[in-house]
Formats: C-alpha cells, structure tokens, sequence
C-alpha cells in the first residue's frame, strides 16, 4: 500500500470518529423520543447502564463499516478482522475507563462519561487503521471476525430485550434492566 492509500484510509477512519461519535450521541436519545419504540430500542440506549451505552458504540461502528466497505474493501487488508477489533474495543476501552474513572472518583460524571466515549471510539477507529494497512492477514480470520460481529450484535438485541440481572446490566437511575 503506498502512502496516498494509507492516507486516504486515514481519512476514511478519521471521518468514522466524528460520525460515530455525532450518530452515538444522537442514539442516546433516539429511545425516549421514540415513544419508546421497541425496533429503536436494540439501537439506541434504552436505559443508563453501561451495556446499554456500548450500543452507543457499536451500532454507528457498523453502520460506517458498512459504508466504508464499498470504497476499501479492494484497497485495504483485513477489512472484518479490522472493523471487528476495532468494534470490540469500543464497549471495552468505554468499560474499563467507566469502572476506572468512577472507582477513582466514587461517582460518575456526565463530562467523563462524554470523554469515555470519546477515547474509546478514537481507540476502536485508529486500531481499526492500523489493522487496514498492516500485513493480509490468514484468510479463515476474516469470516472469524465477521461471525465474532455478528454475534455482539446479536447480543445487543436480545439483552435489549432479555438483559442478564449483572451490574453492567443495571440502570443505576430507576433500577431496571433492558427494557421496562
């Protein structure tokens, strides 16, 4: 790949933080707006647990790899393994920043829980570049990475619904869980 490629694959992953952060920002309303639609609950955040935050992430996540698909799939490498690492650090990198910070300072705050979100898809889309432009990776990797996609998916849509009765499950505001 030479330079203006890996630029041009920059600036598509650039470009992914900005929408996922402005759509995730969007989905944290989009549930009570709704009326309280169950189709736009597996979407948006149906509560304020953590979980339910990750969707935040991962829905806009799949949506820009979806559009960026079309125009890298041929000029990068590693396009599934990529967005799917990339996907998963997000809830992961906003879960350890989360439980930190609030350990730290025994409350949660809305300017931090802003910034989690921030880093953790600044970190999932620059992870996500560096595996676009590093060396092909072993075939089978990419339908792993696509099935490992597909499954977090289908479990944000039925813990929407069927959430687990975990703390990371728990609104910390009514005491609920998924959708009441």
């Amino acid at each position: 790949m030479n330079k203006l490629q890996t630029r041009s694959v920059l600036g598509y992953e650039l470009v992914g933080i900005v929408f996922i952060i402005i759509l995730g920002s969007i989905f944290h309303f989009t549930f009570e707006l709704s009326g309280h639609q169950p189709i736009i609950g597996v979407f948006s955040a149906v509560n304020e647990s953590v979980w339910e935050h990750f969707k935040l992430a991962f829905w806009p996540a799949v949506a820009y790899a979806i559009f960026e698909y079309k125009f890298l799939k041929k000029s990068t490498n590693n396009f599934f393994s990529a967005k799917t690492v990339g996907i998963y650090l997000m809830p992961i990198v906003i879960a350890v920043l989360f439980y930190m910070y609030t350990a730290i300072l025994g409350e949660d705050l809305l300017i931090m829980d802003i910034l989690t979100f921030v880093i953790a898809v600044i970190v999932g889309q620059l992870s996500s570049y560096k595996l676009l432009v590093s060396n092909e990776l072993p075939r089978k990797t990419e339908k792993i990475s696509l099935l490992a996609l597909i499954i977090l998916g289908l479990a944000f849509v039925l813990f929407t619904f069927y959430p687990p009765h975990l703390s990371i499950f728990r609104d910390p505001v009514t005491g609920n869980y998924g959708i009441t």
